[in-house]
């Protein structure tokens, strides 16, 4: 690039091309590596944005169009035997509770606004910078070479996602059900979680799948047809939104609660030039509370405002000002990941007194009024300390 950049992105996704458009802003120049990706099958990932998310993205004008933005107006949840919660964007005095976004297009979006940013050089390979962030996804390959730890627990679940369309439309309800299944070759029923997530725009009849399970009940349903996939799911949902039809090719992943050891150090080999981490690349948590790109975005937002309002003599490598990022972002990735943990390891314990402690909570909580708010507040990116980076 013409002038010597002051940040090297090491991974141009969501997160990574978010953090160079509000670099670029900052009047940095920025080294943004975008890896040749190989041919693949259609990406079929929906993700659920807050309103911190949305608002960020807004000011980069960035923020797809209908119909790849469908608004959330309810989200209803059920447990195994009788429980059920139930969260309306009335309630909570807003217009939405947040939003299904589709995955494709708002890449699209982002990588068309770093085209027109003159400050942003988008290049096939690392290159020297005072500070380096990697936002290459819970598998980077930098983080391991930067020899840093990445503390994983495996769950015993895949994630099986897809799109389906729907015999009656979904009406901007996101619904999730804790059940049971009986997976293949097991004595004893396990655990999913099955959340269908509106997509399409209002009126739509297109839904998100994600389908968590046994791996082994993964496979089974990898391997069913589409006419009896849709069959199954149709029967595992209670024909909510009535018949469904595979529209999308199917994807599975394994789960797993993950963090970094350590989100900043100095780079090695190198003087004055110091890494942090941001994104999947720092934490991984269970998609069972559409949380992981609102976490990712937030990590951009807070290294940012770090970067801003730095001393001015204090340059971008100083560990001391990588310390106040990392400090501010593991405290709230911890929170929401011992949230998402704790959530998938109650509703993954066997028997009858799991189950009446799990819907007497669940009842208990969708009364709770003030805790119910808060804690809704905090799923919608409203807490006070974080919010949106003005221009």
């Amino acid at each position: 690039m013409a002038n010597p950049p002051d940040i090297c992105i090491r991974g141009a996704g969501i997160v990574g091309r978010t953090l160079a458009l509000l670099m670029a802003r900052e009047r940095l120049n920025v080294a943004l590596v975008e890896s040749p990706m190989a041919t693949a099958m259609p990406d079929v990932r929906a993700y659920s944005l807050n309103g911190a998310a949305m608002a960020l993205l807004q000011d980069l004008r960035c923020w797809p169009e209908h119909p790849a933005v469908t608004p959330v107006h309810q989200m209803q949840v059920w447990g195994d035997h009788g429980g059920h919660l139930n969260f309306g964007a009335h309630e909570q005095g807003v217009a939405e509770l947040n939003w299904m976004v589709d995955v494709p297009v708002l890449q699209e979006r982002l990588a068309q606004a770093v085209q027109f940013q003159p400050q942003i050089q988008v290049v096939n390979a690392p290159v020297g910078a005072p500070l380096t962030v990697v936002c290459e996804g819970r598998a980077s390959q930098t983080r391991a070479e930067l020899g840093v730890g990445f503390d994983t627990t495996h769950y015993e679940q895949h994630a099986v996602a897809t799109r389906l369309q729907c015999e009656r439309p979904h009406e901007g309800i996101a619904r999730q059900w804790f059940g049971w299944s009986h997976a293949p070759g097991l004595s004893q029923p396990q655990a999913e979680v099955l959340a269908l997530l509106p997509l399409g725009g209002e009126g739509a009849r297109e839904v998100a799948l994600v389908w968590s399970v046994h791996p082994l009940r993964a496979q089974e349903l990898m391997a069913l047809s589409a006419k009896d996939f849709g069959a199954a799911l149709t029967e595992a949902c209670g024909h909510a939104l009535g018949g469904m039809q595979l529209s999308a090719e199917r994807a599975v992943w394994p789960l797993q609660l993950a963090r970094a050891e350590r989100w900043i150090g100095p780079m090695p080999g190198a003087a004055k030039q110091s890494f942090a981490l941001a994104g999947d690349a720092a934490h991984a948590m269970h998609p069972l509370a559409g949380q992981g790109l609102n976490v990712g975005l937030a990590d951009v937002a807070e290294l940012v405002q770090v970067i801003r309002a730095k001393e001015f003599w204090r340059p971008l490598y100083d560990l001391k000002l990588l310390r106040r990022y990392e400090r501010a972002r593991q405290a709230d990735v911890q929170a929401m990941g011992w949230v998402t943990d704790g959530l998938q390891r109650l509703f993954a314990q066997p028997g009858p007194v799991w189950q009446n402690l799990r819907n007497w909570g669940m009842r208990g909580f969708d009364r709770s009024g003030p805790l119910k708010h808060w804690m809704t507040q905090r799923a919608m990116g409203q807490s006070a300390d974080k919010a949106h980076l003005a221009s």
